[in-house]
């Protein structure tokens, strides 16, 4: 069937109306429409932010759409896949839409890591885990790395041994279970590039639909490299009281009680990214790029307005699921946030959901501000 996208006109397999993925052969998700429109976006703001970047590697290119956006917006693109029928269909979506761009099947590891290929911007958007793409992919992209992982439950420590595995972290499934798959992602890739001398900065990150996505700015430096692994450390989370806090550094030291409710239920989850995970002008960026073409546009401006205004907390609470431990009703979080602010805590809504909110106060701080 011919979809229309941001756009462009391409061929992907399946049937008007099927869901994800639908189709043998050729993998299409309808659903990541959200992410390849955010793409287009972000490429466009980091245009401005980096002005010699223009050359583009769709790594993993399926029927080829995010690859023909990215040449539509005037980068020059290269899609990589092994599916031989990927490829053709990739280069007859080209075709279709009068666009140039090299097609080639090759595995991106191989590709990348051939004497002279180098990409301004590398895009990984595997099926499960980016993590073995991750190498070559910072090794050998000179401005910008994208990357999305669909393996949500490793991540967030549903699927805790794989998490281990997978990610070399130890993730926990708490009540910001999304923000911890992001995290252990963020760390997992610092502490790739560092291996290569490279230092990442989170420009852009997201969450959405089960999946995590990430814009990693690039440096090539060893001191920038170590500053980049100075970003990561540890979250002691209570299982008993919901309290948190965290450190820097790469051995945990995890209290043998919880400072607030003095409970044994303790666990460390890391090493994960601490520091910011976007950067607000970036941001502020990428959505005066979203265009009213985009079938998101506004989902995605709502986002991005969403995690522009967002604190830097490595962590956030869900404000239903503490007055639920209080036994009390939820007043509207426009009020409870007032009330955080008026008792001198930072505070905001994070991407997580409509209740889920950051502060830079602790867990004592906020029972104290709407509860006293």
């Amino acid at each position: 069937m011919l979809v229309e996208e941001g756009g462009v006109t391409v061929e992907v397999p399946g049937e008007a109306g099927g869901g994800e993925g639908v189709g043998e052969g050729v993998f299409f998700n309808p659903t990541q429409e959200l992410n390849r429109d955010l793409t287009v976006a972000a490429l466009s703001a980091y245009r401005e932010r980096e002005p010699r970047a223009g050359t583009y590697l769709d790594a993993m290119a399926a029927s080829g759409i995010r690859g023909v956006r990215a040449a539509n917006n005037d980068w020059k693109t290269t899609l990589a896949d092994l599916d031989p029928d990927s490829v053709e269909l990739s280069r007859a979506n080209l075709a279709r839409n009068d666009l140039d761009g090299e097609v080639v099947q090759r595995n991106v590891n191989s590709l990348l890591h051939e004497d002279g290929q180098f990409f301004d911007v590398v895009d990984l958007d595997p099926f499960g885990t980016p993590i073995p793409f991750a190498d070559a992919a910072f090794a050998n992209a000179r401005n910008l790395v994208c990357v999305t992982a669909t393996d949500t439950a490793p991540l967030c420590g549903a699927h805790f041994e794989s998490g281990v595995r997978k990610y070399s972290a130890v993730p926990r499934n708490t009540e910001y279970h999304a923000e911890m798959g992001l995290r252990v992602l963020l760390s997992a890739l610092a502490r790739t590039a560092a291996r290569y001398d490279v230092g990442v900065t989170p420009i852009f990150s997201h969450v959405s639909d089960h999946y995590v996505r990430t814009y990693l700015d690039l440096s090539h430096t060893a001191t920038e490299a170590n500053e980049a692994i100075d970003e990561l450390g540890y979250v002691y989370h209570c299982q008993e009281c919901l309290h948190r806090e965290y450190e820097y550094g790469l051995i945990a030291d995890s209290p043998e009680t919880c400072p607030r409710c003095g409970g044994r239920q303790v666990l460390p989850a890391g090493p994960l990214w601490l520091g910011p995970a976007h950067d607000r002008e970036f941001v502020a960026g990428v959505r005066e790029h979203v265009t009213d073409y985009m079938g998101t546009a506004k989902r995605a401006r709502k986002l991005l307005d969403t995690i522009a205004g967002e604190l830097h907390e490595p962590t956030h609470f869900d404000q239903h699921r503490l007055y639920k431990q209080w036994s009390e009703p939820a007043v509207g979080m426009d009020e409870f946030l007032d009330e955080l602010r008026e008792a001198g805590l930072a505070a905001s809504r994070t991407q997580y959901g409509g209740t889920t909110f950051k502060t830079d106060g602790t867990l004592a701080d906020v029972e104290a501000a709407v509860r006293e």
